[in-house]
C-alpha cells in the first residue's frame, strides 16, 4: 500500500495582510506547517490557524524561519548554532501554546525558507535545530528535505523523521532543490508536476535539471495553495493519488 501526506505551508497573514488562501487548501491537505511570527504570522493569525487546522482535521505542526519578515524570510542569515536552536524552541513554543489551548497535538516541525535550504547542507545547522525541537517535545516529527542533512541529524538525534518532497519546484543532482533565483526553479506544468509526485511515490525517483534520474524518498509532498489556481492544482493532485491507488494521510499515520 502507498500512503503519502499532502503538507502546505499556511498561517502566514499578519497584521492588516493577507498572505494565501488558508481556507481553501485546508479543504486539501493532511499536514499543516503553521508560521511562527518571525517569517510571518502573528499571535491572532496562529490562533485562527489551529482552530482551521481542528474544524478540517488536519494535523498542525510548526513552520519557524528566520526573523526576517521584510525578506519573508528567504534571505540567507548567518546565525551559531545556539541561535538557531533558541530560534526554533521560542517559535515552536509559541506555537504549542495555542495547540495546547485548543486541545491539539502539534505533530511536526518544518524549518521554513532560507532556515529550511541552509539546514539542509549544514549539519551543524540541522543538528541546532533537531536539538532544540527535540527539547520542546521528543514526541514531535521533524519534516526536512529528503536525503538530506534534515533527516541525518534528526536520526542522530533520536527524532522522528518525515522526509519531504516538492510537487512544483526542481531539483539538482544532489537532491536540493533549483535555487528559486534561477529561471527553471519551479515546475510551471501541473500535469507535469503531478506525474512527477506520482512517480515519487511510486517508485522512489525524480529527474533532477541535468536529465539524471536520481533517488528520493517521499513520505509528505509540499503543494503551495496562494492563489485560485494553485488551490484547484492542490485539489487535483489529491484526486490523482487516491486515483492512482495512494492513501492521503497525514505524517504521523505515513512514518508508523
Amino acid at each position: 500500500m502507498y500512503r503519502v501526506d499532502l503538507n502546505a505551508d499556511i498561517g502566514e497573514s499578519f497584521g492588516n495582510y493577507t498572505i494565501g488562501m488558508d481556507a481553501e487548501v485546508i479543504r486539501y491537505i493532511t499536514s499543516a506547517n503553521t508560521a511562527c511570527g518571525y517569517h510571518a504570522g502573528d499571535p491572532l493569525v496562529m490562533e485562527k490557524t489551529v482552530a482551521l487546522a481542528k474544524a478540517g482535521n488536519v494535523a498542525v505542526g510548526a513552520h519557524p524561519g528566520y526573523p526576517d519578515l521584510m525578506g519573508f524570510g528567504r534571505r540567507n542569515m548567518k546565525v551559531s548554532p545556539a541561535e538557531a536552536k533558541a530560534y526554533i524552541k521560542y517559535q515552536v513554543g509559541a506555537l504549542k501554546a495555542f495547540t495546547d489551548a485548543a486541545g491539539v497535538k502539534m505533530q511536526h516541525v518544518k524549518p521554513h525558507g532560507a532556515f529550511y535550504n541552509m539546514a539542509a547542507v549544514d549539519e551543524d545547522l540541522a543538528a541546532a535545530i533537531c536539538e532544540g525541537i527535540k527539547e520542546v517535545d521528543p514526541d514531535l516529527i521533524m519534516l526536512g528535505l529528503a536525503g538530506s542533512k534534515h533527516i541525518m541529524a534528526a536520526h542522530k538525534v533520536g527524532l522522528k523523521v518525515a522526509s519531504e518532497v516538492f510537487a512544483d519546484r526542481n531539483y539538482m543532482e544532489d537532491g536540493t532543490l533549483v535555487p528559486r533565483s534561477r529561471a527553471d526553479a519551479k515546475i510551471s506544468d501541473p500535469e507535469e508536476a503531478i506525474t512527477r509526485v506520482i512517480r515519487m511515490v511510486k517508485d522512489g525517483k525524480v529527474t533532477a535539471v541535468t536529465g539524471r534520474d536520481i533517488d528520493i524518498k517521499a513520505d509528505s509532498v509540499c503543494v503551495h495553495g496562494d492563489n485560485p489556481k494553485a488551490v484547484e492544482f492542490v485539489r487535483t493532485i489529491r484526486e490523482r493519488l487516491t486515483a492512482e491507488g495512494i492513501e492521503v494521510v497525514n505524517i504521523a499515520e505515513v512514518i508508523r
